[in-house]
This record gives C-alpha cells, sequence and structure tokens, in this order.
C-alpha cells in the first residue's frame, strides 16, 4: 500500500511497473485458488494510463458458474496483497455474454479498456 515518508508530507505512490508485476502475479495465485478463474483483467485508469497517486486499480474476473448473488462474489479474494486500493467484479460467462449484448455504455467501457492479463498470453 502506498506509504507516507517519516519526514516528508509526500505520499510515495506505487509506479505502473511495479503494480502491472504485482497484479500479474496476483492473478497467478488466484488461479491456483480459485480454479473457477477462466479470465481476469484490468480497466480504468491504470489501463487507460492515466492513473495518479490516490489511483485505485479497477478489476474484473470471469468464472464459469457460481450460485453466489454478484455482489458476494468478491469477498473470498484476497486483494489486500496488491499495492494499491482494488475493486473486483466477478462475472460468470453468461452474465458476460448478456452485458455485451446488451451494450450500453458500461458494456463499451469495458470493450474498449480492458487489459486481459490471464490467461496469461
Amino acid at each position: 500500500m502506498p506509504v507516507r515518508s517519516l519526514n516528508s508530507s509526500v505520499l510515495k505512490w506505487p509506479d505502473r511497473d511495479t503494480v502491472a508485476k504485482a497484479l500479474r502475479d496476483w492473478a497467478q495465485a488466484q488461479s491456483e485458488e480459485h480454479p473457477e478463474l477462466e479470465r481476469l483483467g484490468y480497466f480504468g485508469s491504470y489501463a487507460r494510463g492515466d492513473w495518479g497517486v490516490g489511483s485505485d486499480l479497477d478489476l474484473i474476473a470471469l468464472i464459469g458458474e457460481t450460485s453466489e448473488v454478484f455482489e458476494r462474489r468478491s469477498l473470498k479474494w484476497d486483494l489486500s496483497v496488491l499495492p494499491v486500493p482494488a475493486d473486483l467484479l466477478i462475472f460468470t460467462r453468461q452474465e458476460w455474454r448478456r452485458l455485451q449484448k446488451q451494450g450500453g455504455r458500461f458494456a463499451l467501457t469495458l470493450a474498449r479498456e480492458v487489459v486481459w492479463i490471464y490467461p496469461p498470453s
């Protein structure tokens, strides 16, 4: 997590490469802990390249099937090891197809921005 220097008011925020490496390592660990994971990516400011101090990491995961309600799915995923705050949205394959088919602003944003990191290419 970001840290404040002891003798300065400057907040040190991890650079993009540090975040990207931590995210790749985290994705690999999550694929072992959550075998239902099919794809994992990020979108938002880190994907667009306009992140800055205080930016969070917006993550999206695609899984096969689950009986867990959408709002509770990410609770079993440990985001605390990432170097910046993160939000995780988890969609089933069927939900993802429906979202893409329906279109809308969020679907268009995801289509334009998501950088898929798992499985590694």
